[in-house]
């Protein structure tokens, strides 16, 4: 964890839902960017910025990612109008340690998708069902704060099969009032960087003022920041020792 500097943190959202659908933008009135900043903006080792589909390079040019440690993503209907050189951009920056958050339908992302090199499909079904997500891994940091279990009391329902790689660490599963269970909290290590994918977020229910899924957020950034850690070297190299 970085404990030297405040955490730099890029909150993107390709706010389109909040521009066209009347109750997203009762729920979202400052969109779902701006809830999700307004919360991370309360910790005082966090420094919060903003970024947009619209915005010149999506708001993730080179200076934005340079000097971003983590950055969230979230988006829904947009997915194919993210222009692919940002996200080779954003895919570089995770393999050279940037973390990345990764939320709800954000599974669908070209840069979730390149990061994990799989379909990412699921099931769903929007029919405003209870979610009940349990903590699997309760040593883990970003589980810290929780009980053994919280509930959402509205959502859209993902269920298996989740079409990822088996996660480095798992941290939550799911259960619906439907029935399914979905592998909610998934931790991956890419390069140099730490990526975590968190279900919850559906844009026509609040779920992002629930104080269990803001604990989950800020837990999230602390666990994907950047480490001092070695820079690996690539390549042919000359011998350490006499041989």
């Amino acid at each position: 964890m970085n404990v030297n500097r405040n955490i730099k943190v890029t909150v993107w959202n390709e706010n389109r839902h909040e521009k066209t659908h009347k109750k997203v933008a009762e729920i979202y009135p400052k969109g779902i960017h701006g809830a999700i900043a307004d919360f991370l903006s309360q910790e005082s080792d966090f420094e919060v910025r903003t970024a947009t589909l619209d915005e010149p390079e999506h708001g993730l040019t080179k200076e934005v990612l340079d000097s971003t440690d983590v950055l969230i993503w979230w988006g829904h209907i947009a997915h194919n109008e993210v222009r692919d050189e940002v996200v080779d951009r954003v895919y570089d920056r995770v393999l050279n340690g940037m973390g990345l958050i990764v939320l709800h339908s954000g599974h669908f992302s070209k840069i979730f998708k390149k990061l994990m090199g799989t379909t990412c499909n699921l099931k769903w079904r929007e029919a405003g069902e209870k979610e009940r997500i349990w903590v699997v891994e309760p040593g883990h940091p970003i589980a810290e704060g929780l009980g053994e279990y919280f509930e959402i009391p509205q959502t859209e329902m993902y269920g298996e099969r989740f079409d990822v790689p088996a996660p480095d660490t798992l941290v939550f599963i799911s259960w619906f009032a439907g029935g399914e269970v979905f592998r909610s909290g998934c931790c991956y290590n890419r390069g140099r960087g730490k990526v975590f994918y968190f279900r919850p977020g559906h844009e026509t229910f609040p779920i992002f003022y629930q104080p269990e899924v803001q604990r989950v957020i800020k837990n999230a950034v602390r666990w994907a920041a950047p480490v001092n850690g070695p820079v690996p070297h690539f390549g042919n190299v000359k011998p350490l020792e006499n041989i």
